[in-house]
């Protein structure tokens, strides 16, 4: 399938049943180590290491998925792995230091706001090996025009980027958003992001093309409110925070009176359902990254389905990779045709679904993964 891409700025990262399980992903590096198998099937001196961006453990999203991912693999491997939680943007670097300082042999970095620090750890160390989740590590250096380079390949040769096209399960759950307002007679529905950058207006760009779809496909006149994808321009929060600032940008998007909306950011998920409770509406949200109707029982009754990223997945096939001694810094880019993104189940929504849908999104995955429809977005990662 082919997609158009660019690159990013400066500094960065349907049913139930409906969609098979998350299948394995990509592979990942070794360094360091003897190549002499130890516990559980692991290369002798073997120590996986993870940093979180600053969302932390319990974000229900990104960093959580990741550390599911690493714990799972550690458990199998019988290996202790360590594990970096950071509290703010300024524990990047210190984090990345201390993993290499205690001897780490694979270190994962959560997100795209570690990539300069990925970069600089990387180089410094090319004995090990590094992954980064939501971004390539590229643009930390400069062209002979002074500008920074994205041309998706990282800036040091042993970081492996685990990357997601969410454009294409988001166009599901933007169908799947249309029909349900289009259903209840509101016709608007709504999206807000944490920072722009590629890793979240991909969601937006995939989830505005399943409404136009929808309303293609039925004749319908769905509205999408809070992003743009012609213009890149939309409703932010500036960070990922659940904060006053979050939560009035979910309001600012629900008094345009939207019966579904898709928050994408991680923790800010919870601004919006604080939103919805204040406005005493039945609005409902869809989920992202994880399966927010199972991470967080709190929402489960406002969560119509999620649009998932394999990061949990990816984290583990590179930890059990590398633990062999095998290092491919090939980017792992999750698509539907590979199972590394997909739709969550729609939970107890499942019965209340409109007529027809479940077998329209099944209809649509298809043509997507054959390639007979192509879902572009500016944001998808370099080589979807």
């Amino acid at each position: 399938m082919t997609i158009s891409t660019t690159k990013k700025l400066a500094g960065i990262t349907a049913a139930a049943g409906l969609i098979i399980a998350l299948a394995g992903c990509g592979s990942a590096p070794d360094a360091s180590t003897s190549g002499t198998p130890g516990a559980g099937g692991a290369v002798d001196g073997f120590l996986p290491c993870l940093v979180s961006d600053a969302g932390g453990w319990n974000d229900k999203s990104f960093n959580e998925s990741a550390k599911n991912g690493m714990d799972k693999a550690a458990k199998e491997l019988g290996v202790k792995p360590l594990e970096f939680e950071s509290k703010n943007d300024n524990d990047y670097a210190p984090n990345m230091d201390q993993a290499v300082a205690e001897g780490c042999s694979l270190i994962i970095a959560v997100g795209f706001k570690l990539a300069a620090a990925t970069v600089k750890t990387a180089l410094a160390n090319p004995e090990l090996d590094f992954a980064i989740i939501d971004d390539y590590a590229d643009g930390t250096t400069t062209g002979a025009d002074g500008k920074p380079v994205y041309d998706g390949k990282p800036d040091a040769p042993n970081i492996k980027p685990l990357v997601f096209n969410t454009a294409e399960a988001a166009y599901l759950g933007g169908y799947a958003a249309a029909a349900w307002s289009a259903e209840a007679g509101v016709n608007k529905v709504g999206t807000f992001g944490g920072m722009q950058i590629p890793s979240v207006a991909v969601f937006m760009d995939g989830y505005e093309m399943g409404v136009k779809k929808y309303n293609e496909d039925k004749g319908a006149n769905v509205q999408v409110f809070g992003w743009d994808s012609a213009a890149q321009s939309g409703s932010f929060t500036g960070g990922f925070d659940a904060n006053d600032t979050a939560k009035q940008t979910a309001q600012g998007v629900l008094d345009q009176g939207v019966d579904v909306i898709l928050p994408v950011g991680g923790p800010i998920y919870q601004s919006a359902a604080a939103a919805i409770a204040d406005s005493g509406k039945d609005t409902l949200m869809l989920g992202v990254d994880s399966d927010l109707a199972v991470a967080d029982d709190s929402v489960k009754d406002i969560t119509l389905v999620s649009i998932m990223k394999a990061i949990d997945v990816s984290v583990y096939d590179t930890t059990i990779a590398a633990s062999k001694g095998e290092f491919d810094p090939t980017p792992y880019i999750g698509t539907l045709k590979n199972e590394g993104v997909k739709l969550s189940s729609f939970h107890d929504f499942e019965s209340k679904l409109p007529s027809g849908l479940a077998d329209e999104l099944a209809a649509l995955q298809k043509q997507i993964i054959s390639g007979e429809i192509v879902v572009e977005s500016v944001n998808s990662p370099a080589g979807s």
